[in-house]
């Protein structure tokens, strides 16, 4: 039994239809567990009358589909998605060759809430595993990168709660290194599925066999990618620890586009914590207001649980991008970008700012300056916030004096205080 196995009746009990992982897995309401058998070897005989005839077999009348629960609407596109998939690859636009087709992925995405066509959740996690299995070539290697993608699935939704409720907290707060240390746990999941991926798929045969059926598709004038691992919400952690105020355009510019992959929940998520204040920004500020060599207990173990995160990702994206070289090297690949529209050069820049983050972190874990806080941070602070008390909202930097203020000489004060002392204090981290 898997660790997936474990954890995902858990997710289950969340009331949200797309984690009834069993259920979106059992269904078939096109009846399609047959045909679909079958779409390997018409893959491998490039047989796109065949597979035309096959999508157009599998459309559902539309009054029926507009009845379906969001169960078997998520299954209904799983099972189309492996057919789009495969006439695309074979250069045949599938909305061209069976415009019918183009009414019921407008439904099923309206009834789901998500993209009109088939995602990474549709292919790997949706996707029943054993004799069902969904797969374009069939080959073993395909079924290992579903695995290594269903592998990290219950890991990062976890993640994604401990990262809601890092939000709440000041690094002063216990509970903040509790909750980092929760989500490196959590997001320790995303390197096991790497090393997974590098165990069981080579780079050759995703480059030059599976990732021509993940190209991109026509809906009604507009591109949908198809699916791919950059759909997986690792930059939803991201975006909580240091991206919302410390990133960069060309991750903001990706993130706009791949946002839209997401789950309902998970883009609601981005929505509520874009434009905050990030862990790394409130460490910083919170380090900045402490003078000496040591910080206190508390502020060292938070600095300490967010640096043990932030190499986590760190390590990740040093394996991936490892990978991508290799699928996407002069001499293999067939594209320049990923499946998920990044070159290289950007997966480069994302592992860039995660060390950088780190290694600022990891300094002040130390008691050693490091840089200052963000722009984002500073303005936040600058904002009078309710329920604090006047003499946190009047602190701004530290005059001489030889004693602390009364504000500061607790972990409370000092929480509060560093906030405020972000929009006064010219250096921060330096």
């Amino acid at each position: 039994m898997a660790l997936y196995d474990l954890v995902a009746p858990r997710l289950e009990e969340r009331g949200d239809p797309r984690y009834r992982i069993a259920d979106i897995r059992d269904a078939d309401p096109l009846g399609a567990d047959a045909l679909l058998a079958a779409v390997p070897a018409m893959n491998a005989r490039a047989d796109v009358p065949a597979l035309t005839v096959a999508l157009r077999a599998l459309l559902p009348d539309r009054e029926l589909a507009a009845e379906w629960s969001v169960v078997d609407a998520l299954a209904a596109m799983r099972d189309l998605g492996i057919l789009l998939g495969s006439l695309k690859r074979h250069g045949t636009q599938p909305t061209a060759a069976v415009p019918e087709v183009l009414p019921i992925l407008e439904l099923l995405g309206r009834r789901t809430d998500m993209v009109p066509r088939d995602t990474v959740h549709h292919y790997t996690t949706w996707n029943p595993p054993g004799p069902r299995q969904r797969m374009y070539t069939g080959d073993p290697m395909e079924g290992r990168l579903q695995e290594a993608v269903r592998m990290s699935f219950p890991g990062l939704v976890a993640a994604l709660d401990t990262c809601e409720r890092l939000t709440t907290l000041e690094p002063y707060d216990p509970g903040f290194a509790v909750a980092l240390d929760r989500t490196a746990h959590h997001v320790q999941s995303v390197v096991d599925a790497i090393d997974f991926t590098v165990a069981h798929v080579s780079p050759e045969y995703f480059a030059l066999t599976l990732r021509p059926y993940f190209e991109e598709i026509d809906v009604d004038g507009r591109d949908y990618l198809g699916p791919a691992a950059a759909q997986v919400p690792l930059w939803l952690v991201d975006l909580t620890l240091w991206q919302c105020d410390r990133s960069d355009p060309a991750y903001d510019a990706f993130l706009a586009e791949s946002i839209q992959y997401s789950l309902p929940s998970w883009r609601d998520f981005h929505a509520r914590y874009a434009g905050r204040v990030s862990a790394v920004s409130k460490l910083s500020a919170a380090v900045s207001w402490e003078s000496g060599d040591r910080l206190p207990p508390q502020l060292a173990a938070s600095a300490h649980a967010l640096g043990r995160v932030l190499k986590i990702l760190k390590t990740f994206r040093a394996r991936h991008i490892g990978i991508a070289r290799k699928a996407y090297a002069d001499d293999v690949r067939l594209y320049e970008e990923g499946s998920g529209g990044a070159p290289v050069a950007l997966l480069r820049s994302i592992l860039d700012l995660t060390r950088d983050n780190e290694t600022l972190v990891r300094r002040a874990s130390k008691g050693v300056p490091g840089a200052a806080p963000s722009t984002a941070a500073r303005s936040q602070a600058a904002r009078p916030q309710a329920g604090r008390s006047q003499a946190a909202r009047s602190t701004t930097a530290p005059a001489a004096s030889p004693a602390p203020s009364p504000v500061a000489s607790s972990s409370a004060g000092r929480a509060l205080a560093s906030r405020a002392h972000v929009a006064g204090h010219p250096g921060g981290l330096r």
